[in-house]
């Protein structure tokens, strides 16, 4: 029996992995070295599917929904061949390394269909396909043709572009033909053939939906910043106020705003996704509706190496927050809980700064680099973003449109062809 053991002190689940794979000791990242060589709570892995032997330091703690933990040495059966892929993509992964690994990566798992949904300019899309077609079975599905547009515009659903329209789309047509639905980015660098096995394995069991999460401590600083410093202390904020089973719910995942989920096909069809960001969060609203704790699952992922935001800017952290926040409060709405948004930031922030210290503390205590003013810093633009978020611009879940998505598929293809 492998025991239990805390990997230093890691407070918040955002940053505690439940396992990390190293050739020794020695080779593990300060924040997570500990005498492993003479505790039993490690053991060597070896003929791992990605190559990799080493140490694996694991826990296995249950939280309110499955806790699905990788110990290191299994990778289980999944139904890869009844399954799509659906990966969001814009000029920002265009031939970068980390979409490269994806997109091979995939076409060695073979699953039934990866697509690609694309959101570019015209003048981009040929190249864009012609790179994304040496990548078997991926299928470009571009977001911004002339006919997609004019599709959605006579079912009343054009609007503001963004990643939730972008997935939105390769949901209806992902739906049309298999079971499972995978989604996930193109820019994490440590991207695993395990992580879609892994993310679908529960689904074909007792599970409808499934989160992943992973550790988020690189270059010896913690990241996850929007998760850890935004959505932890907003949601304990709520939960202090409101005894609510959505909070409960929304506060069960060890990384929330992770992208990486798996769905059944039926799920999908029900989800609301706003337009922009806030998708991950209205896959967890509609989830709690659909499947509920006990029909639910995360899944350690190990370790993501993702590229990393600013805070400012149009599309930097405190941007993304407001959307986040918003897609937070809608859901929340729906369930009964009436925020009172005039008091909420600075319960907010008294909850976000305390949660400051314990970083700081936690950083402190395994050797990682550690800014509590720049912390400190976001947590005050992040205050800002709390508001009530207004008019619901959400898309439709796709079993009460009239849209049909396999005429959207068709679209999608001819406006491809006409700028090839």
């Amino acid at each position: 029996m492998i025991a239990s053991r805390s990997v230093g002190r890691v407070t918040e689940p955002a940053i505690r992995p439940a396992a990390f794979v190293a050739t020794s000791p020695d080779s593990l990242p300060l924040a997570l070295r500990c005498q492993v060589s003479q505790t039993p709570e490690y053991r060597r892995v070896a003929d791992r599917e990605d190559g990799r032997t080493g140490i694996v330091i694991v826990e296995y703690v249950q939280e309110r929904i499955a806790t699905l933990h990788d110990f290191g040495d299994a990778v289980p059966d999944a139904p890869t061949d009844q399954a799509t892929v659906v990966v969001p993509m814009t000029d920002r992964e265009y031939r970068t390394p980390a979409a490269e690994r994806v997109l091979s990566t995939l076409a060695d798992i073979d699953p039934a269909r990866v697509i690609v949904a694309l959101r570019t300019e015209p003048a981009n899309v040929d190249a864009f396909d012609t790179w994304l077609a040496a990548f078997d079975p991926v299928e470009t599905l571009w977001c911004g043709g002339r006919r997609v547009q004019k599709l959605l515009a006579e079912h009343g659903l054009d609007g503001a572009q963004g990643k939730g329209r972008d997935v939105w789309l390769g949901l209806g047509v992902a739906a049309l033909d298999t079971e499972y639905v995978v989604i996930h980015d193109a820019d994490a660098t440590s991207y695993s053939s395990a992580h879609v096995r892994n993310l679908l394995a529960p689904l074909d069991g007792e599970f409808g939906f499934v989160k992943g999460y992973y550790a988020r401590v690189e270059r010896n600083q913690l990241f996850g910043r929007l998760f850890r410093l935004f959505y932890v202390p907003l949601v304990r904020a709520l939960a202090d106020r409101h005894d609510a089973g959505i909070l409960s719910y929304l506060d069960a995942f060890r990384y929330a705003l992770a992208g990486e989920v798996a769905l059944t096909t039926d799920l999908a069809r029900q989800l609301r996704v706003s337009r922009e960001w806030g998708l991950e969060i209205d896959t967890l609203g509609a989830a709690f509706d659909a499947v509920g704790f006990a029909g639910t699952a995360q899944v350690d992922l190990g370790t993501h190496v993702h590229d990393h935001r600013d805070v400012g800017g149009s599309a930097g952290l405190a941007a993304m927050s407001r959307a986040v926040g918003a897609a937070v409060f809608r859901t929340i709405e729906t369930h009964g809980v009436a925020p009172a948004y005039e008091t909420l930031p600075a319960r907010y922030e008294t909850a976000a700064k305390t949660l400051v210290e314990q970083y700081a503390a936690d950083a402190a205590h395994n050797g990682l680099d550690y800014d509590r003013a720049a912390e400190r810093d976001q947590v005050a633009r992040y205050a800002a973003a709390i508001e009530s978020p207004g008019s619901d611009t959400r898309l439709p879940a796709w079993e009460d449109t009239s849209l049909d998505p396999e005429r959207l598929r068709r679209a999608a293809q001819a406006d491809l062809e006409s700028v090839e």
